[in-house]
């Protein structure tokens, strides 16, 4: 049998026969352990995807492109609850092939790129440290080194950039200009739509202009339903909420109607579908906090329903806190260990008013 092999010491082991390697394995768990133990008690390791603010035609500062300055307003409400160590990184796109004009000489296209690259890189992380101070970030809590980054894939380069730095997130910002988000929610431009299909790390993204709270994270809450996905999410939310001193907020949304899409045929004794749905989820929501509060006694933790109509009904039917932060599972048809959004996560991405933090299954 594939594969046979690789689990026979672990079904020795479960009968109590000594499993070949048990001491390796066990040296292996405790130096896992330990790291584990000294990445908890480090400084919060943020990549922060950085893109200048000089994309749009509009003449107006105020309606220029701003979601460098939303990723540090992120940052900074980040510091005001822990420490924090953020690396700003700007991907240059490569706009032809690696093999053209291989020659970097002086007067090649090559060299001229080359040059034209790290000068836009320096400039683009200058203007980042500068964002993140004015948002007030801490200078010892800014990662000060220059790394020059061109790549035809900016979301490869990121999620490479992401684990050169041994970062715990990425966080990056909202489309602006064409279809941009409305004030206050996010919408994915393609690399960030790429990054929650494919990151490793938890992806969170941030609103266009947020409103923080000056007191830092002040809640932590989880989108629940009791499967696999929210499982992963409520433990990464009940260790968050514990580490950060903050309350717990297990939360569900259901848009009113048979569908969470809109329809053609009207469905009968709605009222009474979504009432008999709001039994059910306020039970799978005690079941939520059953196992929050497994996990870590001491917490305190609510639960809440919201329902409306469409997702942006549902999801303004609950009060946000300023200093909210919303934590979401991954998609199971993703990949094991990766980002991976479904429908509903993206609605929950689109209609938050809170940074998203997106958690890998």
């Amino acid at each position: 049998m594939p594969g046979s092999a690789n689990r026979s010491p672990r079904v020795s082991a479960a009968l109590g026969a000594p499993a070949q390697g048990s001491a390796s394995r066990g040296s292996s768990s405790r130096g896992s352990d330990s790291a584990e133990s000294s990445r908890r008690s480090r400084p919060l390791r943020v990549l922060l995807a950085w893109r200048p603010d000089g994309e749009s035609d509009a003449t107006d500062d105020a309606q220029r492109p701003t979601s460098g300055a939303d990723t540090a307003a992120f940052a900074s409400w980040l510091a005001k609850t822990r420490d924090i160590l953020v690396k700003p990184v700007t991907v240059i796109p490569r706009i032809w092939p690696e093999d053209v004009d291989r020659k970097a000489t002086a007067t090649s296209g090559a060299a001229r790129f080359q040059e034209w690259a790290a000068a836009e890189s320096s400039a683009c992380h200058a203007a980042a440290r500068d964002a993140l101070t004015a948002a007030g970030v801490p200078a010892e809590m800014i990662d000060t080194s220059d790394t020059l980054l061109h790549s035809h894939s900016e979301t490869t380069a990121l999620i490479e950039a992401a684990e050169d730095f041994d970062a715990d997130i990425i966080a990056i910002g909202s489309r602006y200009g064409g279809h941009g988000s409305p004030v206050g929610r996010f919408r994915a431009g393609s690399t960030a739509d790429a990054l929650l299909h494919c990151s490793p790390l938890p992806v969170v993204t941030v609103p266009r202009q947020p409103t923080m709270s000056k007191h830092g994270v002040t809640r932590v809450s989880c989108a629940y339903v009791d499967n696999e996905q929210s499982h992963q999410a409520l433990r990464k939310a009940t260790d968050l909420a514990s580490k950060w001193g903050v309350p717990l907020r297990l939360v569900a949304f259901s848009p009113t109607g048979a569908s969470m899409y809109p329809t053609l045929t009207p469905y009968p004794d709605a009222a009474e579908a979504d009432e008999r749905w709001r039994t059910q989820a306020l039970e799978i929501l005690d079941r939520g906090k059953e196992r929050a509060l497994e996990r870590r006694p001491d917490l305190q933790v609510s639960t809440d329903v919201g329902s409306g109509p469409g997702w942006a009904g549902a999801m303004s039917d609950v009060h946000w806190k300023k200093g909210e932060l919303l934590v979401v599972g991954s998609s199971v048809l993703g990949s094991f260990n990766r980002v991976f959004i479904g429908p509903s996560t993206n609605q929950l991405l689109a209609n938050s008013p809170a940074p998203v933090l997106v958690s890998p299954v």
